[in-house]
């Protein structure tokens, strides 16, 4: 299934979206609720969605569920965006059986993440990496470069390796080191994707090819028009929208996990009905509901 915005500059899109996975308030997994998310984020100006990523719980959902809910979101909105599934654990095997999965029920991308706690050699994460690929057969990758989650970057040479794979494209980036990936870029030509939206406008500005957000529940129009901005030269503008968006960046961000903070959002918005996540993540208090329904009035989203 090839994705309706891939490009060799964008292999993803440019405007992803790392979205929740909706529970039931007894929660089960609610797949005409991530039917509702997911049109909704598409209509909001995402391009793309990433599905059972960390947003999206993916440690305490079972590979049925990420299956049913891939499924269910690719029927939604699987001809307007790219789906890219989730499917990096710190267990190889269980990392090939859910790209195996993803492949079937039709992903036009793969996001793996280097495997967490073991922390293997970097030898280990090349193996990892294209044995879940090639689980995937024709399904393009991008990796996931988060070591504050992970405890494990991924190395320079590391990289220069794994390119060596046609199917690995790209990298969701969560080091924030933007000489670093400005050089990647240009010595492997590994496509750039920011992975924290504090860091969004730097990293366009150096040249990456879009974002994967969590702000952009909310902010996908406004992420699109930074987006179109920095392509056309007018930092001005671009920084006028990151300006007017870091009172949400702040709310989502900085004070819980964001997904918390994001199915408050997508409460407040009248776009699910429950913020309920699976423990060991708490459900939103009514003082952080305050504070993003703040942000949310503050920023032109909510009246």
């Amino acid at each position: 299934m090839t994705s309706p915005h891939a490009s060799d500059a964008a292999p993803f899109g440019r405007v992803l979206t790392a979205m929740i996975t909706p529970f039931t308030s007894d929660g089960q997994v609610d797949l005409d609720a991530a039917q509702k998310v997911a049109t909704h984020l598409v209509d909001q100006g995402n391009d793309g969605l990433v599905v059972s990523g960390t947003t999206g719980e993916s440690p305490t959902t079972t590979g049925e569920e990420d299956a049913r809910l891939l499924s269910a979101v690719l029927e939604a909105v699987g001809d307007r965006a790219t789906v890219v599934a989730g499917v990096g654990t710190n267990d190889t095997r269980h990392s090939v059986e859910l790209a195996q999965s993803a492949r079937k029920a039709g992903a036009h991308g793969l996001l793996i993440v280097t495997p967490y706690y073991n922390k293997p050699p970097q030898a280990g994460i090349v193996m990892h990496v294209n044995q879940v690929a090639q689980a995937g057969e024709d399904v393009p990758v991008m990796l996931y470069d988060i070591p504050g989650r992970t405890a494990l970057q991924i190395a320079e040479s590391t990289y220069a390796e794994l390119v060596k794979n046609p199917l690995v494209l790209a990298v969701k980036d969560a080091v924030g080191d933007l000489e670093r990936g400005a050089f990647l870029m240009q010595e492997t030509g590994i496509r750039f994707y920011s992975g924290d939206d504090a860091a969004n406008l730097g990293w366009l500005a150096y040249g990456a090819s879009g974002i994967v957000s969590v702000v952009g529940h909310v902010a996908g129009a406004a992420y699109a028009d930074m987006v179109r901005a920095v392509d056309a030269g007018d930092l001005s503008t671009a920084r006028a929208v990151n300006t007017r968006l870091l009172p949400l960046v702040r709310a989502i961000m900085t004070h819980t996990q964001g997904v918390i903070m994001a199915k408050a959002a997508m409460q407040l918005l009248g776009v699910i009905e429950h913020r309920t996540v699976r423990a060991p993540l708490p459900e939103a208090t009514e003082a952080e509901v305050a504070l993003v329904r703040d942000a949310l009035v503050a920023t032109g989203h909510l009246s």
